[in-house]
């Protein structure tokens, strides 16, 4: 996979720098950051202080403090107006690691194709085809990478994307004892998503519908947590989901607010079409921000819909199964360095994924210089429904509280297109993450040096 990268971005190099000047333009641009940063008792337990042998290893595992780094490199050749050819590279390695190009002789396999793919316009219609990222919902649907083909019809004010991503596709997998089993499982995602535009007011609708003849092996995410009893990887059979909404966004001059409503509905086949699941699931959210003079102070809150009754084939908790991305607070909602996340009966949520909470927020951003701004938050969440939790006593109680969050968030600009982020972030856990001996609040702390160009 490296040698083929490398062959890739040198063809490409190559045919940047060997093409006639006037033939086309080329356009280089990219992202790059460098970051320090620790987390620490995310499991919810000091593992200095347990005797417990498996929450020790545990805090082991998740109290991290790292340095590492990530570059992006954008390439497009332009061609003329109507037709453009798009790159996106992408670097990670985390310093010292022998398995990233940080180590000693800097001789990793850390390299990533994010996007690859044609753009070009006829008349009215632009469309994208292949590798690129995909944006739904406000990432409460999607936001991620994907092969696509995306089409746009633009009329005036009004555009009408629409979208078909292959989300997974497999023809051969194992069984038990490694033997290679041939079928043909895929999902496809089919997207619809007008934009309406009206002097400072945005409409948008859109609708996804999931679709796959036998889903085997598209497997739940971190969202089903609740539901991993019944929903195994493997047992998926036909699956016909769909999801409607809308967006809202209005600028009024002083400040601007939004809203986004959701509703997921379908059925899916379970164990080879013997039982079958409904989805009946919503998510609510909202926005505001009002300017301030030397700032701007903030609030949003989202509701995402739990499920009261997790053993039964009606799945009423939002979920996504694959794509979804709603970063948040900086604890709980993986925030600027995304790397850790807290837990529930040691399973790893809710992070950017949405389902079964229900969060607020209140801040004020202020600009006290023109290189210099000052962030601070505070976050509440809670679960939609209640979980069963265990303490290290054996002890069981329903719980829904997650806790509030408090953030800090510095940004300097050192000189121009270069910026400093210095960032804290404490959680004063609730009763549904962590209860009963060592118990302790989770915390982090670190900072970004960051470009753009």
């Amino acid at each position: 996979m490296r040698k083929f990268a490398i062959l890739a971005l040198a063809a490409l190099l190559l045919f940047a720098f060997t093409m006639p000047a006037p033939a086309m333009e080329y356009n280089f641009g990219g992202y790059w950051r460098t970051r320090w940063y620790t987390n620490q008792n995310f499991t919810g337990y000091d593992k200095e202080d347990v005797t417990d042998a498996g929450l020790k290893a545990e805090g082991v595992k998740k109290d991290i403090t790292r340095v590492d780094t990530r570059t992006r490199l954008y390439f497009t050749a332009v061609f003329n107006e109507n037709l453009k050819f798009v790159n996106k590279f992408e670097m990670d390695a985390t310093w010292g690691d022998s398995s990233s190009y940080a180590d000693i002789g800097a001789d990793g396999k850390n390299f990533e194709i994010k996007n690859s793919y044609v753009d070009f316009k006829v008349g009215a219609v632009n469309a994208k085809v292949g590798v690129q990222g995909v944006k739904l919902a406000r990432g409460f649907i999607f936001d991620d990478d994907a092969a696509a083909v995306s089409v746009a019809f633009n009329a005036g004010n009004v555009s009408i994307p629409v979208v078909w991503i292959k989300a997974f596709d497999e023809d051969e997998s194992k069984d038990e004892n490694g033997a290679t089993i041939t079928h043909k499982r895929d999902v496809d995602y089919f997207i619809v998503s007008p934009i309406i535009s009206a002097g400072s007011v945005k409409i948008n609708p859109f609708g996804l519908y999931a679709y796959s003849e036998d889903a085997g092996g598209w497997g739940p995410n971190a969202g089903w947590g609740l539901h991993r009893d019944i929903f195994k990887r493997d047992q998926f059979g036909d699956v016909d989901m769909y999801y409607v909404g809308a967006n809202l966004d209005v600028d009024f001059g002083a400040g601007s607010f939004w809203l986004t409503g959701i509703y997921q509905g379908g059925e899916a086949e379970l164990d080879g079409g013997e039982e079958t699941v409904d989805f009946k699931a919503y998510l609510g959210a909202a926005g505001a921000k009002v300017n301030i003079g030397i700032g701007d102070f903030h609030m949003q809150g989202f509701y995402a819909s739990g499920d009261d009754s997790p053993g039964d084939k009606d799945m009423e908790e939002f979920f996504v199964p694959q794509g979804q991305s709603y970063y948040w607070s900086e604890i709980m909602g993986y925030g600027t360095f995304d790397s850790g996340k807290i837990q529930i009966n040691g399973e790893d949520r809710p992070g950017d994924k949405i389902g079964n909470i229900m969060a607020g927020n209140v801040g004020v951003t202020l600009k006290p210089a023109p290189k210099l701004s000052v962030s601070l938050d505070a976050w509440y969440a809670a679960l939609a429904e209640d979980v069963v939790v265990i303490d290290s006593d054996g002890n069981a109680s329903e719980e829904n509280a997650l806790g509030i969050e408090a953030n800090v968030k510095v940004t300097y600009q050192i000189v121009e297109g270069l910026s400093l982020d210095l960032v804290g972030a404490y959680l004063f856990a609730g009763d549904a993450l962590y209860q009963g001996e060592g118990a302790t609040d989770p915390y982090e702390f670190g900072t970004r040096l960051s470009l753009s160009f």
